[in-house]
């Protein structure tokens, strides 16, 4: 099954607390949360959220 993975926007001035980010099989495997932008605020301050 392809990977999700839950993110945090780590920017102060965003109001995003978290999104889900549901990947297929053809991701590359070096493929990163660096590798994202926020989808709120279009920030690169990310985290991944290990559950």
């Amino acid at each position: 099954m392809p990977a999700t993975k839950e993110v945090e926007c780590l920017d102060d001035e965003c109001d995003l607390d978290m999104f889900e980010n549901h990947y297929t099989y053809d991701v590359p495997d070096d493929h990163a949360v660096a590798d994202l932008a926020c989808p709120y605020c279009g920030g690169s301050q990310l985290a991944e959220i290990e559950v």
